[in-house]
C-alpha cells in the first residue's frame, strides 16, 4: 500500500517500567496508512526484533511475557535497533501505541525526533466510553476489529502480537476522527468515563454528587484529576476552573 500517511504503532515488553533501572527487551510494530480510498489500514509493514535490556529480567517480568535471558543475550542493544524502527522517515507522520505514555518512557524524543505520538488508551475512552474497560485485550475482544486474525494477535504481551492488535483500534480510530484530533486528545490526560474507586465506583461523573466530585479535585492521579476537573468545568457551564470554583466546591 502506497501512501504518504503513515502511523507506526509499537509495542515494547521491557524488563519493568522506570528507565534507566529498566530496559527494553523487544519491540513490535505494525504501519497504518491512508489508502487511496481514503480510508485506513494496515500495511504490509510489521515486524519485531529482540533487544538485549542489559541487565537481568526480573521474573516478575518474565512470567508476563515469558522472554528469558537467554533469548536476549545475544540480540542487538536498544540504541542499535531504536533509531531505525522510531526515526520518522519522509511519510511517516506519527507514533502509536496502547498506553502511550510507557513507551515514551523509552522512546525518547531524541530517539524519534520528536515525533507526535497518538495513545490509543486515551482515544479510546473518549471515541467508546461505554467499553466495559479500556485494555488493549478488552477492547479487542468487546469491538471486535473488522479483520483481526486471532492467532495473529496471539500471545498477549509479545511485543508484535500486541502492536498488531493496537493497530486495529488505531485504524478504526482514524476512520472515525482526525489524527490531529487524536494526537491533541494524547497530550492531555486520560478523559475516564466512570469513576475508577471508592462509593462512587463505576458511576459516570455526571452522577456522582458535588461532595464527592470535590474529594477527586486534588487526587494524586493525574487522568482522575483532570477528569474531575472537567466534570466540575461542565458544571459551571463549560468555562475553565480557576482556583475560586474549586475552593467554593471544597468548602
Amino acid at each position: 500500500m502506497a501512501s504518504d500517511r503513515i502511523i507506526r504503532v509499537i509495542d515494547l515488553e521491557t524488563t519493568g517500567s522506570s528507565p534507566p533501572a529498566h530496559g527494553v527487551c523487544e519491540i513490535g510494530w505494525q504501519d497504518v496508512a491512508l489508502g487511496a480510498s481514503g480510508r485506513w489500514e494496515l500495511t504490509d509493514d510489521f515486524g519485531s526484533k529482540l533487544v538485549n535490556p542489559g541487565r537481568p529480567i526480573p521474573p516478575v517480568t518474565q512470567a508476563v511475557h515469558h522472554i528469558l535471558d537467554e533469548q536476549v543475550a545475544d540480540a542487538p542493544w536498544w540504541h542499535d535497533i531504536a533509531r531505525q524502527v522510531l526515526d520518522p522517515w519522509p511519510r511517516r507522520m506519527a507514533l502509536a501505541a496502547h498506553r502511550a505514555d510507557f513507551e515514551q518512557q523509552f522512546c525518547t524524543a531524541p530517539l524519534t525526533r520528536g515525533a507526535d505520538w497518538i495513545c490509543t488508551w486515551k482515544c479510546a475512552m473518549r471515541l467508546w466510553p461505554d467499553s466495559p474497560s479500556f485494555s488493549n485485550q478488552m477492547l479487542r475482544y468487546w469491538r471486535k476489529p473488522e479483520g483481526l486474525e486471532h492467532e495473529r494477535g496471539l500471545p498477549v504481551h509479545r511485543a508484535f502480537p500486541d502492536a498488531y492488535v493496537t493497530a486495529h483500534h488505531l485504524r478504526d480510530m482514524l476512520n472515525e476522527a482526525s489524527m490531529a484530533q487524536l494526537i491533541e486528545w494524547s497530550n492531555l490526560p486520560g478523559l475516564l468515563p466512570r469513576v475508577r474507586y471508592g462509593p462512587d465506583r463505576g458511576k459516570e461523573w455526571n452522577e456522582i454528587t458535588d461532595e464527592s466530585l470535590a474529594g477527586f479535585l486534588h487526587d494524586r492521579d493525574i487522568d482522575v484529576r483532570y477528569t474531575a476537573e472537567q466534570e466540575l468545568a461542565r458544571r459551571r457551564g463549560g468555562g475553565p476552573v480557576g482556583e475560586s470554583a474549586r475552593e467554593q466546591l471544597l468548602l
